[in-house]
């Protein structure tokens, strides 16, 4: 199920959707604001630095304080609701066992889990650092007037405007108020969801699961123009002009070039390759009726994540963190975790929105390991903060060696998670199946 089609689904009638309702719209953030800020800036720091899951390698590297990031001080937050409210929804609080009086911490290594006072348990992801909805708003008419030219989302365009992604921009790129540089990622976020709901979920026109290669290689032509001889050429340009969403991603990315520098053109072009395959794979589960093992799952939400729209972190706000400290292995898989993470939260978000038996990370654990569906959910929630408190720790360690650029990077990558996190909380669909 595509991102679009996600959020604008209707309210699931399942006992899940309240549970998730509840874990999604409690307004705790208890991840750090600042990422190489001190968590705790009143307490001593702890010997020998960071502790816990994932923090092995980073545990010799305390990183100093982080020189202040130029953002705008954020507006004071939209209220959030406690959970759901209304008939029926007294029970649908994801609770956890509250640690015996007198207990130590977990043992390093073991799964951590962030808990509110009554015992919720709450995503552990940051705050978002701003919020100016006029900015959003004003870069998401812009963008649905830019869908509407290129001809995505023919008769949906209303759909597109609820959704809502100049907000989500807004809030996950606070290092810029440059609305045409928040369109610059609007626009490829947009043509890349297209690809999806055009193509693979068929959302928009019927899917073709037998010929999504051949699609595919057709829109990845424009990404990285493809070189026919000039007698073959014309052909592939009128195909490419009669597609859509290839003029879409095509648009997309002349408009960025504006904006990044050629080497950050590349990268997107690389990540959404790599989305492109993750696609493909999820084909053959259609065309063959597969239902793919968690591990597979989660290998494919590694290469279907929000990875493209999270690489122009720099290239929107304006500079350029080094290559060879990007391509850097420890860089990437830090970056990938962040990645695969925000893409398990939306899993989550999409649990009350839609029926518990279409493909998602609790619904796959549930299967496999053949426990309840709450159970499958906290298990999730589990492995989603698995991979948000290694990005913290990792994230930490490499910025307190690497460049300037590269701790800014790291710094915006946090920003983005928490921007993401905040969009889906307080999306006005969401409100209303909180509220129901």
């Amino acid at each position: 199920m595509s991102l679009m089609s996600r959020v604008l689904a209707p309210a699931a009638g399942h006992d899940i959707a309240g549970l998730v309702g509840a874990l999604l719209a409690d307004p705790a953030r208890p991840a750090r604001r600042e990422l190489t800020a001190p968590a705790h800036p009143a307490a001593p720091p702890a010997p020998g630095g960071p502790t816990g899951l994932g923090t092995s390698a980073a545990r010799a590297l305390v990183p100093p304080p982080a020189p202040p990031v130029a953002v705008r001080p954020p507006r004071p937050a939209l209220p959030l609701p406690a959970g759901p409210t209304g008939l029926g929804t007294s029970a649908a609080r994801l609770t956890v066992r509250e640690p015996e009086p007198g207990s130590s911490a977990p043992a390093r290594g073991a799964p951590r889990q962030d808990t509110a006072r009554d015992g919720t348990i709450v995503l552990h992801c940051p705050p978002a650092v701003r919020d100016d909805p006029a900015l959003g708003e004003a870069v998401n008419e812009r963008l649905v007037a830019w869908a509407e030219e290129v001809g995505i989302y023919p008769g949906q365009l209303d759909k597109v405007r609820s959704a809502d992604f100049g907000r989500l921009m807004m809030l996950a790129h606070p290092e810029t108020d440059d609305p045409d540089r928040l369109l610059a990622a609007a626009k490829c976020g947009l043509s890349e969801w297209a690809v999806d709901d055009h193509c693979v979920d068929g959302e928009v026109e019927e899917a073709r699961h037998d010929l999504l290669g051949q699609r595919l290689a057709i829109c990845h032509s424009v990404i990285d123009q493809a070189q026919l001889p000039l007698r073959y050429a014309p052909q592939l340009e009128e195909v490419v002009r009669k597609d859509p969403v290839a003029m879409a991603l095509r648009s997309a990315l002349d408009n960025l070039a504006g904006y990044a520098t050629t080497s950050q053109v590349r990268r997107l072009r690389h990540e959404l390759a790599i989305m492109f395959v993750a696609y493909n794979q999820e084909a053959v589960w259609h065309t063959k009726g597969q239902r793919p093992p968690v591990w597979e799952y989660l290998m494919h939400r590694h290469e279907n994540s929000f990875v493209p729209c999270m690489v122009l972190v720099d290239a929107i706000a304006g500079y350029e963190v080094p290559q060879a400290e990007f391509a850097d292995p420890r860089v990437r898989r830090a970056f990938n975790l962040a990645g695969t993470a925000t893409v398990l939260m939306n899993d989550l978000y999409s649990m009350g929105k839609e029926d518990p038996t279409d493909f998602s990370l609790p619904m796959l654990i549930a299967a496999e390991e053949q426990c309840s569906m709450q159970e499958a959910v906290e298990r999730s929630v589990l492995i989603h903060d698995e991979l948000m408190h290694t990005y913290e720790a990792e994230a930490a360690a490499l910025a307190a060696t690497g460049s300037p650029e590269l701790r800014r990077f790291l710094t915006g990558t946090w920003f983005w998670v928490g921007g993401n996190r905040e969009w889906h909380a307080g999306s006005a669909r969401y409100r209303v199946a909180a509220e129901s």
